[in-house]
């Protein structure tokens, strides 16, 4: 590949991870969840709703087929959106 095929594709992959928190953070809400988009679009922020404690910090992972968090500790596949909210939903309210 020429250096502007790397570049496009690079680039459509960082949109299709900007998709996926998008989607994330639209279902974290759903459940009351305070998220937000940092870094780009890279990183998803999520605040604990009792304002108490630190965020976590959400990516899109292992070749866009997982969210993790917790330091790649967690993690939740991409394809069941509701279920990765709420793994994320309970980690963070614990």
């Amino acid at each position: 590949m020429n250096p502007i095929e790397v570049a496009a594709v690079a680039y459509m992959n960082r949109s299709d991870e900007a998709d996926k928190l998008i989607r994330l953070r639209d279902a974290l809400t759903r459940l009351s969840i305070n998220a937000e988009l940092r870094d780009n679009n890279t990183a998803l922020m999520v605040n604990p709703p009792s304002g108490r404690g630190m965020p976590v910090w959400v990516f899109v992972g292992y070749g866009g087929q997982y969210y993790s968090w917790n330091s790649a500790g967690r993690r939740h596949p991409v394809s069941d959106l509701e279920g990765a909210a709420k793994a994320i939903a309970a980690y963070i309210c614990r």
